[in-house]
Formats: C-alpha cells, structure tokens, sequence
C-alpha cells in the first residue's frame, strides 16, 4: 500500500517538473514572437494617431480652435480671501 502511494507521488512529483521543463522551453521560443507583434501593433497604432485627429480645413477657410470654458468651483468652506498689510509700529 505505501509502495503504490510513494509511485503515485513520484509521478506527480515527475510530471509537474516535465511541465515546468516544457512550459519554460515553449515560453523561451513564443515569447519574442508575441514581443514582436505586441510591439509592431503598438508602434502601427503610434503612427496613426497624429493622423487620427486632424481635420481637412479648405483653403482659405478661418478655423478658431477654442479652450472649452471650464469654471473652477469655488470652495465655500474655505471662505472669502482678504488682502492686507503690515503696520509698522
């Protein structure tokens, strides 16, 4: 009984380090090629978004670009700030 637990054991313990052995080996080979795919999509992408935004103006048509107005909030807790001056004595 205890030979067949000891054999069950070595065996798993032998088929997770061929995994590892295995995992390790395919990650050292796929792991440069999807690298490389990642880093050519993200470059394509770089490259196309200067392009991505633009608008066509015709000749001689006037465009003003504009900040959106944005409104700070004011916060009421703080109160109202008063300037002053230093008396000499």
């Amino acid at each position: 009984m205890q030979q067949a637990e000891l054999i069950g054991f070595i065996r798993t313990i032998l088929i997770l380090v061929l995994g590892y052995y295995i995992l390790k080996f395919l990650m050292r080979i796929l792991a440069p090629i999807v690298l490389k795919k990642v880093a050519h999509n993200i470059q394509r992408k770089s490259q196309e978004q200067p392009y991505q935004y633009t608008t066509k103006v015709k000749e001689g048509e006037t465009v003003i670009d504009k900040k959106p107005n944005t409104q700070k909030e004011s916060n009421s807790s703080v109160g109202e700030y008063i300037d002053f001056e230093e008396l000499d004595e």
